[in-house]
C-alpha cells in the first residue's frame, strides 16, 4: 500500500470516529453564562401612611397609582387646598387630589412599584356656564391626557367624599367641547389603556 492511499485511510477512519461518537450523544463541553438575576418583581402593596392622622387640616384620601399595566389604590393624608372657593366648594378637594397624584411618589411606593402618569403642568378647574353642577374642567382636554393619567384621575376624583364618591368624574376640557361622564369601573382599574378605546366618556343629556 502506497503511503498515499495509507494517510487517506487514516484520515477516512479519524471522520468516522469522531461521527460515531457524535451519534452516540457525546456532547462538548458548555461553558455557563451569568445572565445576570432574575427581574424583580414589584409587590404593588401600598406602604403605610407615614402622615399622623392627626396633621393639622390634613384628611385622609385615596388616590389612584399606576403599579404594572393597572391601578391600585393608595392612602394619603392630603393637606388643605390652598384659595378655598366659596363659589364651588369642591374645586378645593379637585386641586388637592390633583396635586397628590402629581407629586412624585415616596421612596416606599416607589419601592412597591408605584408611579403616577399625571401631567405636572394640568390644572383643573370648576364648571362653566351650562356645564352640569359636578363638572370640572381640565386645562388639557380629557381624551389628550395620556390613557393611565386620565383613568388615575377618574378614579381618584370618583372615590373621595368630597366630590360625592360617584366612582365616576364629569370632566371637560378647556374648549367648548362639553363635558363627559367618566366611570371608574373594575376594567379601567385593570387595564387603564381603555381610555384609549372610543366610547370612553358618555355625554350628558342637557339635563345632567
Amino acid at each position: 500500500m502506497t503511503p498515499t492511499r495509507q494517510r487517506w485511510r487514516r484520515a477516512a477512519g479519524a471522520v468516522a470516529l469522531a461521527l460515531a461518537a457524535a451519534g452516540c450523544g457525546i456532547r462538548g463541553t458548555s461553558v455557563p453564562v451569568d445572565a445576570g438575576g432574575a427581574p424583580s418583581r414589584v409587590s404593588c402593596k401600598a406602604p403605610t401612611d407615614e402622615t399622623p392622622p392627626g396633621s393639622p387640616g390634613g384628611t385622609q384620601a385615596t388616590v389612584y397609582l399606576v403599579c404594572g399595566s393597572a391601578l391600585a389604590q393608595v392612602e394619603r393624608t392630603v393637606p388643605p387646598a390652598k384659595g378655598a372657593s366659596d363659589a364651588d366648594p369642591r374645586l378645593p378637594a379637585a386641586r388637592a387630589l390633583l396635586n397628590e397624584l402629581q407629586r412624585h411618589p415616596s421612596a416606599d411606593e416607589e419601592k412597591a412599584g408605584f408611579s403616577s402618569a399625571l401631567p405636572a403642568d394640568l390644572k383643573v378647574n370648576g364648571p362653566r356656564a351650562g356645564d352640569p353642577s359636578d363638572a370640572l374642567r381640565l386645562s388639557i382636554r380629557p381624551d389628550d391626557l395620556p390613557s393611565f393619567a386620565l383613568a388615575q384621575l377618574v378614579c381618584t376624583y370618583g372615590a373621595n367624599v368630597a366630590l360625592g364618591r360617584t366612582h365616576a368624574a364629569v370632566l371637560g376640557g378647556p374648549g367648548d367641547d362639553p363635558a363627559h361622564r367618566y366611570d371608574c369601573s373594575a376594567d379601567v382599574l385593570a387595564n387603564p389603556d381603555i381610555a384609549e378605546n372610543a366610547g370612553w366618556g358618555d355625554p350628558l343629556s342637557e339635563e345632567g
